[in-house]
């Protein structure tokens, strides 16, 4: 299915915000497009004064902007392979997963406070294949790079905890970004800086009983440590509390899956049938994109958002953009870049081995929008054990 052009658009924000300069060959590789619309998408986004254009090449807005400061914007603009170690003692290097728009946000917070604090950054974008992460720090390591901010992008548990031995003996100071090891791992004396998910969860779900849905679906991808934590937050929620009779957790779309070649452990949902079988009125949906997809097809099975069923996403990167804009649990994105790019700051200031390590978290809010409204009258249905 074609991406629809508000989400690339985004897409291609987050990633000029992420990146600095950014070649518009190397976008339009990246999101699958041609060049030739990928210009068009740049050229109309520099119309709206989202970003800069330039020949060839996307760069980002920032405020407040003078003589000076544009001209160290261009330096750290420059590619970290042109760019040796500076009397500062080199670079920091950035990790991130590519076509990772969530994470992206992430990265702009992060990006803002070391460029404030005049620190260089060197940002490497690792491929959709297990343990890509490492060669690339590794190299960033080689090149000098003097600590690392990390997102990893973890499909699966399998995946992550092959990555906690190496990642925790990297001899520089280190931060993950909006991931959180396990408890006992050789991570866990890590610095981590991530979005408090079970109660974004709580959030969630507190709006909908409080709407008076008693029965709700949570709808979730199953390819990343933030799925994984929705999913183990909701069973655990719903199964708790007192005003949610019925609950029932579905696959969100077929390749949301930690490993995409193999046959998924759970259906993919056809989310008006669960609904109807469950008896249900609320749904929570993980991430926005499949949440726009699965309210689509609530409508044309008839059902409507929000007169049959209140839909809320999880992620708000793109759900306020649906036809009808989704109420959705905003984790604070660039907040979390910015205090896990501070964290690694102080640390270099003051070495890796002064203080504690750090475990942070911080509070998702609920936006709420047009998706949601009080619960609609339904006939009882017989009483059977809570799904699960």
């Amino acid at each position: 299915m074609r991406e629809p052009v508000d989400l690339r658009r985004q897409r291609i924000l987050a990633a000029v915000q992420a990146r600095g300069a950014t070649r518009v060959s190397d976008l339009a590789t990246e999101l699958a497009v041609s060049v030739v619309t990928l210009r068009r998408d740049v050229e109309e986004l520099a119309r709206a004064g989202k970003l800069r254009r330039g020949h060839g090449i996307a760069r980002p807005i920032l405020p407040e902007q003078d003589e000076g400061h544009d001209r160290r914007q261009e330096q750290s603009e420059t590619p970290a392979s042109a760019s040796g170690p500076g009397p500062d003692g080199g670079p920091v290097a950035v990790v991130v997963p590519e076509r990772h728009a969530y994470l992206y946000e992430m990265l702009h917070g992060a990006r803002t406070a070391f460029e404030e604090a005049g620190v260089r950054i060197a940002l490497h974008i690792a491929p959709a294949a297990p343990g890509a992460e490492q060669p690339l720090v590794e190299r960033a390591l080689a090149d000098g790079a003097r600590g690392l901010l990390i997102a990893p992008r973890w499909r699966s548990l399998a995946t992550e905890e092959a990555d906690y031995a190496w990642l925790a003996r990297v001899d520089v100071p280190t931060v993950v970004m909006e991931r959180r090891p396990r408890r006992g791992s050789a991570l866990h004396g890590v610095d981590t800086v991530c979005t408090d998910h079970w109660y974004g969860v709580h959030l969630a779900v507190e709006h909908l009983t409080g709407l008076g849905h008693r029965r709700i679906v949570l709808a979730a991808r199953d390819d990343s440590p933030t799925a994984r934590a929705v999913r183990a937050a909701f069973t655990e929620i719903a199964a708790d509390h007192p005003q949610v009779d019925k609950w029932a957790v579905a696959l969100s779309s077929p390749g949301a899956v930690p490993e995409p070649s193999a046959e998924p452990a759970e259906k993919p949902l056809e989310l008006p049938r669960l609904l109807d079988e469950l008896g249900a009125t609320g749904a929570l949906l993980h991430g926005d994109v499949d949440a726009l997809m699965l309210v689509q097809s609530l409508r044309d099975a008839g059902v409507r958002v929000p007169e049959d069923c209140s839909a809320i996403a999880y992620d708000d990167v793109v759900a306020g953009l649906g036809s009808t804009p989704l109420t959705a649990v905003s984790p604070p994105k660039a907040e979390v870049g910015r205090a896990a790019a501070e964290l690694l700051l102080r640390r270099l200031g003051r070495g890796a081995a002064a203080g504690p390590a750090h475990r942070a978290e911080l509070l998702p809010t609920l936006k709420v929008r047009g998706s949601t409204r009080s619960a609609p009258y339904r006939d009882p249905l017989p009483s059977t054990p809570a799904a699960h």
